[in-house]
């Protein structure tokens, strides 16, 4: 036995969460009522631990108490199942660590099921694996409380009416690899609201992948989407100023990169693409690498991003990776194919609109040395943007060419 802070229990509880609720729901428990049996055993366990002692298994100990208070709910609503509750009661646990990734990972997978849409998964997998409260995941959106919590119950209900089982195969993972990244995208560039980056987001989504890697090391799009948030979370540090203004890849201190995420991301990226199975993942890992491994702008090689997002455009039908591979061209072939590229581009009704082709505008006609250009369009992308940063940037950009 061994005795511990309340940060640090806080910290174990939030890990183990996840893998004593996916412990219920693998036993055939309804969704909510495991939910609320966990929630009321980590509840205890905060009361208690802090002041006695940690037990000799903390996870054994939650899933213990977590199966009590779920048999008890039972029980009060329906006699009926008293010898299924009691069996269950009786079950042997299992604190092996593997039987404990397991059960995170078939959790993660029933939440990111293809039956949700994407902003229900999203919000379910931060509320049952991330451990996020309704309200922070609420506030991480911009929607109101109470809409978060609808969305999450009616996921849950989806889940229930569906009849979806904790034996969802581990060998699925497309849906599940776009949820993280949408996790991640939301925590490092914020698409609303007044900060640009939501760190417990982005610390989520990479928690969350390589709990997937280990479990499938061998898929090369999980290693690919581990490398990519690897090596793009390593900028974070130099993305915006002491005062939260956003500051671009061309303008940051590259001392503030993480160079050991560069590292582990590049080494891994590396070793995945040796593998010829070249996903969309993967691509943008490398195309990530080629911008982290560049002293400066200039010296980036911007032929072989060009080639990168060639060969991504061939995989996906995406106005956004479109969008991109004209700004490499203007990196290789200068300002006015990438301009041209563009309009091409902006007439895809996916697309349209968007504050990012102005945006992309707004800096070719700069490098063209078209101020005046330049600041219409950086003043149009301003008008367009959900991301209060995002727009003071586009602003300021604006002002100081017209200044």
């Amino acid at each position: 036995m061994s005795s511990s802070s309340p940060s640090s229990v806080s910290s174990l509880l939030r890990t183990l969460a996840p893998s004593v609720l996916g412990v219920l729901l693998r036993d055939g428990a309804d969704f909510a009522a495991a939910e609320d049996a966990v929630q009321e055993a980590l509840l205890a366990a905060a009361t208690t631990w802090p002041t006695s002692a940690l037990p000799d298994s903390p996870r054994a100990w939650l899933i213990t108490v977590a199966r009590r208070r779920l048999i008890d709910a039972i029980r009060a609503e329906s006699a009926r199942r008293r010898r299924e509750n009691d069996a269950l009661d009786d079950r042997f646990v299992d604190d092996n660590d593997d039987v404990e990734v397991d059960d995170s990972l078939r959790l993660l997978f029933m939440c990111c099921h293809p039956t949700l849409s994407p902003s229900s998964a999203v919000a379910l997998t931060l509320r049952a694996v991330g451990g996020l409260t309704t309200a922070e995941i609420a506030r991480a959106f911009f929607v109101p409380e109470a809409t978060m919590g609808q969305r999450i119950s009616r996921a849950k209900q989806t889940i229930k009416s569906s009849s979806l089982t904790m034996t969802v195969p581990l060998d699925r993972t497309s849906n599940v690899l776009h949820v993280l990244h949408l996790i991640f995208s939301e925590g490092y560039a914020a698409s609303a609201g007044p900060t640009l980056v939501r760190d417990d987001l982005a610390d989520e989504a990479i928690r969350l992948c390589r709990l997937l890697f280990r479990a499938v090391p061998d898929d090369a799009e999980v290693a690919g989407l581990l490398a990519l948030l690897i090596l793009t979370d390593a900028r974070r540090a130099a993305r915006a100023d002491a005062d939260g203004a956003v500051i671009p890849l061309d303008a940051q201190d590259r001392s503030l990169w993480d160079r050991a995420a560069i590292d582990e991301g590049f080494a891994l990226i590396s070793a995945t693409l040796s593998r010829g199975q070249v996903g969309p993942f993967q691509l943008q890992a490398a195309i990530a690498a080629a911008h982290d491994e560049a002293s400066s702008v200039d010296d980036t090689d911007w032929a072989d991003i060009l080639g990168l997002y060639g060969v991504w455009m061939r995989l996906s039908d995406n106005p956004m990776v479109a969008l991109n591979h004209a700004v490499a061209l203007a990196m290789v072939q200068g300002p006015q194919a990438g301009l041209d590229r563009v309009d091409v581009v902006a007439a895809d009704p996916r697309i349209a609109g968007h504050h990012r082709v102005d945006a992309v505008r707004a800096h070719l006609w700069l490098r063209a040395g078209d101020k005046q250009r330049a600041a219409a369009h950086f003043l149009r992308a301003a008008t367009s943007t959900t991301s209060t940063v995002e727009r003071d940037y586009l602003l300021k950009q604006a002002a100081a060419l017209t200044g």
